[in-house]
């Protein structure tokens, strides 16, 4: 593994920022982000050979050889990162979607729209088993988004299954783990959750930290599980069926887009853990059917800032694919 300086190590931590700015954003993965910083490859190598030889080659070699050997300074330095970022801007997403929802899911809304169109122009060669492969997998998001919540999106179990599943996002490019979250309605209370942490450390309430920190514990168990069983499987499907795989990430993204869909109907509330009446059943409706102020105008320019956020990286990542 390669030796660095701690200025280099500063750098990566920069790229975590990035990236942990990327996953608290449903539609912008943290996988692209380190795809675009050039550390892709690295992070997931190294997050392959991480395994129980770890202890073996301390008791062998030593703890300063074995964390050396499993390049542990790249994945703390760039960790250390996304943890600052993620719980940086857990918070104010947070008061946003409370007070400015409207704009804030029209924002993710065009951020959505720009990465089908950035993953579906991957696909290389259209056939009818990529077509089929699109649009089954667009049937089926679509299918969930209209499917009542599973149970309630704080429980310890579904917090885990959310972990589990949202890990995806470190695996492959495109995929953003905000985004799944979203999919199985537990976003607003992981970001709940991570504001809880953030108050908890600022306020020096130990109630409020140990209560978040145990479920966050959870969250990241279920990581790490779904970490190790999905990503030799996605490596493989993605090397080896890589037109399926981005056919089905795409129609994925486009049948999920009724989820983020910024006009929403409340059909059935319930009671979150902090005994608040929150959304629990909603329906897509059209802005004109919307109760109280449908701000098109300003959504329309959030959907824009969006889209461009996106379209702007993706010129970016060219640039540098250039030199």
């Amino acid at each position: 593994m390669p030796s660095r300086t701690l200025s280099q190590y500063l750098v990566i931590t920069a790229k975590g920022l990035a990236m942990g700015a990327a996953d608290v954003v449903p539609g912008v993965s943290g996988g692209t982000i380190a795809f675009i910083a050039g550390i892709y490859e690295e992070l997931i190598e190294t997050i392959h050979r991480l395994d129980m030889g770890f202890f073996k080659s301390w008791r062998k070699s030593g703890f300063k050889a074995a964390w050396k050997h499993y390049n542990l300074s790249f994945l703390m330095a760039l960790f250390a990162g996304v943890f600052i970022s993620i719980l940086s801007l857990a918070k104010a997403i947070t008061w946003l979607l409370a007070e400015h929802p409207i704009l804030v899911w029209s924002f993710f809304f065009g951020l959505v729209v720009a990465s089908i169109l950035y993953v579906g122009k991957q696909i290389k060669t259209w056939n009818p088993k990529v077509l089929i492969a699109l649009l089954l997998a667009a049937c089926m998001a679509y299918a969930i988004t209209l499917a009542k919540p599973i149970g309630a999106t704080d429980s310890t179990w579904f917090l885990f299954v959310a972990g589990f599943v949202a890990i995806i996002a470190m695996i492959l490019p495109g995929v953003s783990g905000a985004f799944i979250l979203l999919l199985l309605g537990a976003y607003t209370s992981v970001i709940g959750t991570l504001s809880q942490l953030g108050d908890g450390i600022t306020k020096l309430d130990s109630g409020i930290f140990f209560s978040a920190f145990w479920k966050l514990l959870i969250f990241g168990a279920g990581a790490i599980v779904g970490l190790k069983v999905f990503s030799k499987a996605l490596n493989y499907m993605f090397k080896n069926f890589k037109n399926i795989t981005l056919a089905v990430l795409t129609g994925f993204m486009i049948g999920a887009l009724n989820k983020i869909w910024p006009w929403k109907e409340v059909l059935q509330y319930r009671i979150n853990h902090n005994g608040e009446e929150v959304p629990f059943l909603e329906r897509s409706i059209l802005p004109n059917s919307f109760e109280g102020n449908s701000q098109i105008g300003l959504a329309i320019v959030f959907m824009v800032i969006g889209f461009l956020t996106i379209f702007l990286m993706e010129r970016f990542a060219a640039s540098k694919k250039e030199r």
